[in-house]
């Protein structure tokens, strides 16, 4: 790869081949729209005495598992095994010109664990892996003892209040998003009290996207993602969820995807993950609620302990 730089960084490529993640990554051969594809993931038993039980961790749309280490290192210190893919279209997986679909990522992880012979899995979904984990307890019920959702996407149906866009134009958007500045604004304001040695680094591996030379095909997967949001909403089954569910949220979250598109007072609506997160516990048949004040987007990275306190013995309970 060329030796690209914004002042001290790196270019990065787009399946992130010269980040390191915190643990070790192995890849499983897929199929897609005719299109043989390696799915990334990390399988981690940790040092301490195994419980017997595993946990199965899906990412947002911005980041790839990598952001999750933190939450790895508490769920393997409880003795839990972790298993974190990067579905394909994020993180070291492929980008591919595919039709993205919640059903096909379930699909997927759903293979990655029969091929690591996991039955049963606790599952912790954030933001877009919200949604996922969403579409993957419906349709394996049967697999998922826990389900947790971390500041969820899909709590509310975008197609009312956000205009339909075409690929072409959230295309010209991702692939002219390259200002640093404003992707690390972008990053920032996930968090009410960013702290630069949480944000920065999450803000620099998508700077250095965007500096090679294969980003055009990044954006377009990017673009494809947004749709798959957009058109595929999950709301409308809450009521048909079977596990135990946690819904935790940031008290100060109003990320709203494709909100840019939008009118003020529908995305100050869609943005509402207090009162979207309320009417979505009244549906789910055995939820429980949590609203961490002074929180933002990603709690288990702003709020830590609060999230942990909360998640952990969550994922305990019977």
């Amino acid at each position: 790869m060329p030796e690209t730089t914004t002042g001290s960084l790196p270019a990065l490529g787009i399946c992130l081949e010269e980040y390191e993640y915190p643990y070790p990554v192995q890849f499983l051969s897929v199929s897609s729209d005719l299109q043989s594809l390696r799915m990334a993931y990390m399988d981690i038993h940790g040092d301490h005495e195994p419980n017997g039980n595993t946990v199965l961790l899906f990412h947002g749309k911005a980041f790839g598992c990598y952001y999750f280490r933190n939450v790895i290192e508490a769920l393997t210190g409880a003795g839990y095994r972790v298993v974190a893919p990067d579905q394909i279209g994020w993180g070291k997986s492929p980008k591919p010109d595919i039709h993205y679909s919640f059903q096909l990522l379930a699909a997927n992880t759903a293979a990655l664990l029969d091929h690591l012979g996991v039955g049963s899995v606790a599952v912790l979904g954030h933001s877009t892996g919200g949604m996922t984990a969403t579409r993957f307890a419906l349709t394996y019920p049967d697999r998922v003892t826990h389900l947790t959702l971390e500041d969820p996407l899909g709590l509310a149906d975008y197609r009312i209040g956000i205009p339909a866009q075409s690929e072409e134009t959230l295309y010209q958007h991702e692939v002219n998003w390259t200002d640093p500045e404003v992707i690390r604004a972008y990053v920032k304001g996930y968090f009410v009290h960013p702290d630069p040695a949480v944000y920065e680094p999450l803000a620099d591996v998508l700077v250095r996207v965007t500096l090679s030379p294969n980003y055009p095909q990044w954006a377009r997967s990017a673009a494809l993602t947004f749709q798959m949001i957009y058109q595929q909403p999950v709301r409308y089954e809450y009521h048909l969820i079977v596990p135990p569910t946690l819904v935790i949220v940031g008290a100060e979250d109003h990320v709203v995807p494709l909100g840019q598109y939008a009118a003020p007072e529908d995305a100050a609506r869609l943005g509402d993950f207090v009162e979207l997160s309320a009417e979505a516990a009244r549906d789910i048949p055995r939820a429980t609620r949590v609203v961490l004040p002074e929180c933002g987007h990603i709690p288990h990275l702003e709020t830590p302990d609060e999230f942990l306190a909360h998640f952990l013995p969550f994922l305990a309970s019977r």
